[in-house]
């Protein structure tokens, strides 16, 4: 058994699990900044990533982090960073460079109650429609959420993969209150852990003839990735560009590439997106949640059902691309979908637009800084 992956039974903070399970994940290269709530991350690879061969880089800011582990993705390595609220604001421009690079990696943000410093040590889920929208243009990010310990290992190991195969940079939606509980987490043996990594191209073409580093091969959406210094002749920019990967600024180029930038994820989202049902069979009221939060839903509903309600569980764990077929066909046969969210109103938008008018739509906000308790949820709901 390789030493990077410590399989057996352990108890472990969420920020911890979420790096064993990027060691697990085959990661050898992580450069970040220090940043509540995440720092334990960071402190935990800077001592776990040279046991298997890895390097650990503090960068000078967020900024200079997503730039160097984009510039390690194209040396081969899968590479990763991790941040918190003010720390995600500052990538942004760099996760679209990622996007339009179509360059794999992993970001962890912990989020936290914001805007601006705002709650430094508290929790907030206040980052969703950032992990989506934060950096400019079209394209689509691909963002899940853990809500135990287990899942901190578990979803950045998913992460990975996802990276890998669509070639887009995937974030790790953590909250503070996931990040800093301690819980069992059980590593399995390398060969139970589902592994999967980037294609490359065969080799190089012979000299004389052009390579096109963003063709794709028998109609498919994903380009094979080439690494830098095997004798690739590689252009990287973040101009629109062809497959040839050179620049070239016009409307057909661009109609070209963003569409395909935007329909790997999109044509895929059923295959990308999963959530978890619990006591949804009958339900005619679905309590929505995701990370942290979706543990006092769960008690919310088993409180609803033991006074007779029919209620139900519908927890994100992929929240982009967005579980829209699933809120669409619920929406058809139940009254009602209650959201709660550590925020003022985010995944709720996106429920409400999914449910298209057939079942209402509450909202039970918290504006950051603790969790739900599950009463707060059942008096949101009117129950």
């Amino acid at each position: 058994m390789p030493a990077h992956i410590r399989t057996g039974t352990h108890f472990m903070s969420g920020n911890i699990a979420s790096a064993e399970g990027a060691l697990a994940a085959g990661c050898k290269f992580y450069a970040g900044y220090p940043i509540t709530p995440s720092t334990e991350l960071a402190e935990w690879m800077s001592r776990r990533l040279p046991e298997s061969g890895g390097v650990f880089i503090q960068m000078e800011d967020e900024i200079a982090s997503m730039g160097a582990i984009l510039g390690a993705s194209w040396a081969g390595k899968k590479s990763m960073t991790a941040t918190s609220g003010p720390g995600f604001s500052l990538m942004q421009e760099n996760i679209g460079l990622g996007v339009i690079t179509e360059t794999p990696c992993v970001i962890v943000d912990v989020q936290r109650g914001g805007p601006s410093t705002g709650l430094p040590t508290l929790v907030g889920q206040q980052d969703v429609m950032q992990a989506r929208w934060g950096s400019h243009g079209d394209y689509e990010i691909i963002a899940l959420s853990p809500d135990s310990v287990q899942e901190c290992f578990d979803i950045t190991v998913m992460a990975f993969n996802y990276a890998e195969e669509y070639r887009v940079p995937a974030i790790v939606l953590m909250d503070e209150c996931v990040s800093h509980m301690w819980e069992k987490v059980v590593i399995p043996s390398e060969e139970d852990i589902k592994i999967i990594n980037r294609q490359v191209p065969d080799s190089p073409p012979p000299p004389g003839q052009d390579y096109y580093p963003y063709r794709c091969k028998n109609g498919g959406m994903v380009p094979c990735m080439p690494r830098a210094g095997e004798g690739y002749r590689i252009h990287i920019t973040g101009l629109t560009h062809t497959e040839k990967g050179y620049p070239r600024i016009d409307a057909e180029a661009q109609e070209k590439l963003v569409r395909r930038l935007c329909d790997k994820i999109r044509l895929n989202q059923d295959k990308i997106s999963k959530v978890e049902e619990y006591l949804m069979d009958d339900a005619e009221i679905c309590f929505v949640a995701y990370g942290t939060t979706s543990r006092s839903a769960r008690r919310a509903v088993k409180i609803a059902r033991q006074k007779g309600i029919k209620a139900g569980l519908l927890r994100l764990i992929t929240i982009w691309p967005f579980p829209e077929n699933r809120i669409r066909t619920l929406a058809e046969r139940i009254k009602t979908f209650v959201v709660a969210e550590i925020n003022y109103g985010q995944i709720f938008y996106e429920v409400q637009r999914c449910a298209g008018g057939k079942a209402e739509t509450i909202l039970v906000p918290k504006l950051g800084g603790e969790l739900h308790k599950p009463d707060e949820i059942l008096k949101g709901a009117g129950i």
